[in-house]
């Protein structure tokens, strides 16, 4: 998957590679310029970059500095044959995807019988978002709401993961062998194509040395912030479409061809709009934070290129709008939308003292050593430790002179400061000073985000900062000097020693509990019609969800896990839904709190909660009060009968 950017690049004196050289491996120069770029002296061992240019028409900030010795790096990457520079991606690739698998490889043990990570609920959600897509696929059904959870008031998809393009794509696989399979396969696919993703684009469009792009996708990548969401957040792990969509809208003002590239971007965008809102959103304000960083950087410069950047904008935006004009209707205004996430911002925040701590998977971190500073083990989205926040301090320092340092530095700053809630902590306590989230949490969008996740933004200005400082620091300028050769090691020491204590450790695992043959092997299809209920006993939201997810939504269930609005008249979001009476009479007697004496009132409940949830079947699978629960169903809808490993009511007298 590439989007190659628009050759913005031309021979000059410093880059003398040749009209053969390939334009990944050429320098970015600033096109404005009235003629030939004389290229700066770079990197020094003094550690600045000397400014070349006299007006605010230097390069942009999106592309890195010309540096001395440009054209000898054309020249030797244009000397290494193709199927080398073939090789080299392929064995990144590689890397990446053995990074991959030890994050998640005690989940591949038995992808059936075990859940991967601390947040199980979250990850049968996801695999129930899976089935279901497969379900719409195989069955022509509305993939933004479904009637099939929460029977049957239904599920707004849009205002929850979403995910249908992942879906989509995953269908045959999901189909074939089941949605537990597919959810492992995409967290874990995530991480390894997030990072080759980072590593093509800084490789071909910011940085000469595919080292430093590699390490930038790295820590893109396995850094806290996607391995902590790789504890059942799937659509916050899928960014591998956001490097492009990055790289796009600089191209849009670099190179100003607004028809073109403002569809190429539109398409990106689209397609990240049906992989994961949340992502596009902290994209596009991640990005919006570069350009007005930009404009403060080189306000002359940035007011130049705003003409064409507003113009794509503008057409990708119309491809956009036309592509997602029904699931925007459905997010904000469908059946069962709500506003606002629940619980206050705050609940889901960082504390400013999380980004020089070490995260749970990490190699320096403990069950105890984010405790208190994030909130839960999955929003770990800082946690970069001293050493890392040193070492970037550092580089930006030494690179200060380059715009693109200074305008990433900015980023980080801002994105890691919304990131701490709406006010001020101290240590782990929180004071009652007003912190800049305050400004913005209660406007449209930004009250349903989860304030934690502003720190994605900051992971990926680090990861492109690490590209850029890996970049100088091997040029071969810097090299050629005995000073530059020591300052060259000192580098490599301070980043290997920065990252080593953040590398991911694997995610833990445990065991979930089996849903029964009955299900599993389809004998429910002989007593549930195509869309009516099967009611699970007693009637939990995750064994909802495990259920129609093992039966890949085949039949619709109760209850469930998601996000929804309180009521009809109120859209202000919660989770999950009151249960009907009979459900928490079921759930009393399971839990041991109540006797199997019903009342003629409740019986007539039980029939009515059956129709309410269009109900053909109630099972009640193995379980430790069985006996019990047995005692009251058959009270409330006559004898059950044994089928396969489930004793079944037929309820189908009561509901048709």
């Amino acid at each position: 998957m590439t989007a190659s950017g628009p050759d913005t690049r031309r021979p000059d004196s410093a880059s003398t590679g040749g009209a053969d050289a390939p334009r990944e491996d050429r320098a970015v120069t600033d096109t404005t310029s009235t003629g030939p770029v004389t290229a700066p002296t770079g990197p020094t061992t003094g550690g600045t970059v000397p400014e070349q240019r006299t007006d605010d028409r230097a390069e942009p900030t999106g592309a890195p500095d010309p540096t001395p010795g440009a054209g000898d790096g054309a020249d030797e990457a244009a000397a290494v044959p193709r199927w080398r520079r073939a090789r080299v991606d392929l064995l990144v690739a590689l890397v990446y995807l053995l990074g991959a698998v030890w994050v998640t490889a005690r989940g591949w043990r038995d992808f059936d019988g075990r859940l991967l990570g601390s947040r199980p609920d979250d990850q049968g959600f996801n695999e129930w978002m899976l089935a279901y897509a497969a379900h719409a696929v195989s069955h022509l059904e509305n993939p933004f709401f479904t009637t099939l959870q929460n029977a049957p008031t239904g599920v707004n998809l849009m205002t929850n993961v979403g995910m249908q393009l992942p879906g989509l794509v995953l269908a045959p696989v999901t189909l074939l062998f089941g949605a537990s399979f597919s959810y492992l396969l995409f967290i874990t696919l995530n991480l390894a194509g997030t990072g080759y993703a980072w590593y093509h684009v800084l490789s071909r469009h910011l940085v000469r040395s595919r080292a430093a792009a590699f390490v930038g996708g790295l820590f893109c990548a396995f850094a806290p912030a996607l391995v902590s969401h790789s504890n059942g957040h799937p659509h916050i792990t899928a960014q591998w479409l956001v490097p492009f969509i990055v790289w796009r809208v600089v191209a849009l003002a670099l190179d100003g061809r607004v028809l073109r590239d403002g569809l190429i971007l539109g398409v990106l965008v689209a397609a990240q709009f049906f992989v994961s809102l949340e992502i596009l959103f902290l994209t596009a304000l991640g990005l919006l934070m570069f350009v007005l960083g930009h404009l403060v950087v080189r306000p002359r410069d940035a007011l130049r290129r705003v003409r064409p950047l507003v113009a794509g904008l503008a057409v990708g935006g119309t491809l956009v709008a036309a592509a997602a004009a029904y699931p925007l209707w459905m997010q904000f205004a469908g059946p069962q939308h709500r506003v606002g996430h629940p619980g206050a911002p705050d609940v889901y925040a960082l504390k400013l003292g999380s980004y020089v701590r070490y995260a749970t998977e990490s190699i320096a971190g403990s069950l105890t050593s984010a405790g208190g500073w994030g909130p839960n083990t999955t929003e770990q989205a800082s946690f970069y430790g001293w050493s890392l926040l040193v070492l970037a301090v550092a580089a930006v320092w030494w690179l200060r002179r380059e715009a693109i340092v200074r305008v990433l530095a900015l980023v980080a700053v801002v994105s890691a400061l919304f990131s701490i809630g709406t006010t001020w902590t101290w240590g782990v306590e929180r004071t009652t000073i007003p912190a800049p989230f305050a400004l913005v949490e209660n406007l449209p969008v930004f009250d349903s985000v989860v304030v934690a996740r502003f720190a994605l933004i900051t992971t990926v200005a680090l990861g492109v900062l690490l590209a850029v400082a890996g970049d100088r620091l091997t040029a071969a300028e810097l090299r050629a000097q005995p000073a530059g050769r020591l300052l060259a090691r000192l580098g490599a020491v301070a980043a290997l020693a920065a990252l080593l204590p953040i590398l991911p450790t694997p995610l833990p695992a445990r065991g979930r509990a089996p849903v029964p043959h009955f299900v599993t092997d389809g004998e429910w299809r002989a007593h549930v019609s195509p869309g009516r209920t099967l009611v699970p006993v007693p009637v939990v939201n995750m064994t909802s969800v495990y259920w129609s997810s093992a039966a890949l939504a085949g039949f619709a269930v109760p209850q469930g896990y998601f996000l929804g609005p309180v009521s009809a008249t109120d859209a202000t979001g919660r989770w999950g839904v009151e249960p009907q009476p009979t459900a928490a009479l079921l759930t009393a007697v399971a839990e041991g709190k109540r006797d199997t004496a019903v009342t003629p009132a409740e019986v007539a409940q039980a029939r009515a909660d059956a129709r309410y949830w269009k109900a053909d079947a109630v099972a009640l699978p193995k379980h430790r009060r069985q006996t019990a629960l047995r005692t009251v169903l058959d009270a409330l809808y006559g004898p059950g009968q044994r089928v396969d490993d489930v004793w079944l009511w037929d309820v189908r007298p009561y509901t048709r």
